[in-house]
């Protein structure tokens, strides 16, 4: 009995899954070729992202104002990609913030992603070689409330006036709250979000904005670190040869050939 739970009762390889197989290993050749090209030094081309080329200069405003920046990490958990996201892109900014000497402010409205974004700050002024300038106190969570957040954030901004906004992340009704009010004290404002709902209030609203898939890009585009850049190229390698086989299936599906349908439905 007990050797019989060691034994699958289903094949290694299932026959009928060969395509999902096939693909797994063209993502990780395509990942392996772009991390052996960057490790060579090799230039991985990334378009510009407006809103990522301003992070000095709106983070170098803030400092020559001698206002603060503040950053919010958007109001869902740790489980959310886009929250993961966040919190990566607040490592470069905080490192940045750290060379500057500026004052950065992080609002949480959970616990877990205040807890996380805690240790991405030490992490990031260690490696700028300032840890001793890190105000941890102002790294704060306020509450769940959805609207209590909000209202907390809105009048931190009234408050503190910072100079520069950083909205990455997760957002939902408050969006327009929050985008209004940094618009209204005048401060620079970069956004990002996945919430396709939201980009509409985040484009009226705010300077700059990451649409989608350039909220997950910026980690790597920012750092410029090659395991990064070149996971990145994998995907947009995978996407052209699926935007291929789009063409083709739709070229045989016109000339009344299925057969792809048959090879890709297995």
């Amino acid at each position: 009995m007990i050797f019989n739970f060691f034994i699958s009762s289903d094949a290694f390889f299932k026959a009928d899954h060969e395509v999902t197989l096939i693909a797994c290993l063209l993502f990780m050749g395509a990942i392996l070729y772009t991390l052996s090209k960057a490790r060579r030094g090799a230039d991985l081309y990334i378009r510009s992202i407006p809103g990522l080329d301003a992070v000095n200069e709106a983070i170098g405003r803030a400092t020559e104002m001698g206002k603060p920046i503040l950053y919010c990490p958007g109001l869902s958990s740790a489980a959310d990609v886009a929250t993961l996201a966040s919190l990566n892109i607040l490592g470069r900014v905080a490192q940045r913030v750290a060379n500057y000497e500026s004052r950065l402010i992080v609002p949480h409205r959970d616990p877990i992603v205040m807890t996380v974004a805690k240790e991405t700050l030490k992490d990031a002024y260690l490696q700028a070689g300032k840890p001793e300038i890190l105000n941890e106190e102002d790294n704060f969570f306020i509450t769940e409330d959805q609207f209590g957040y909000t209202a907390a954030v809105n009048g931190i901004m009234v408050r503190e006036r910072p100079a520069t906004v950083f909205l990455q992340g997760m957002f939902f009704a408050e969006s327009l709250l929050l985008a209004e009010t940094g618009n209204s004290i005048g401060a620079i404002q970069i956004a990002g979000t996945d919430a396709v709902h939201q980009l509409p209030f985040f484009v009226a609203s705010c300077d700059y904005t990451l649409i989608g898939e350039e909220l997950y890009a910026a980690g790597a585009y920012l750092s410029k670190a090659p395991d990064l850049m070149s996971s990145l190229k994998a995907a947009d390698l995978i996407k052209g040869i699926l935007w291929v086989l789009i063409v083709i299936g739709l070229v045989l599906t016109f000339v009344g050939n299925a057969s792809i349908f048959e090879v890709f439905g297995k």
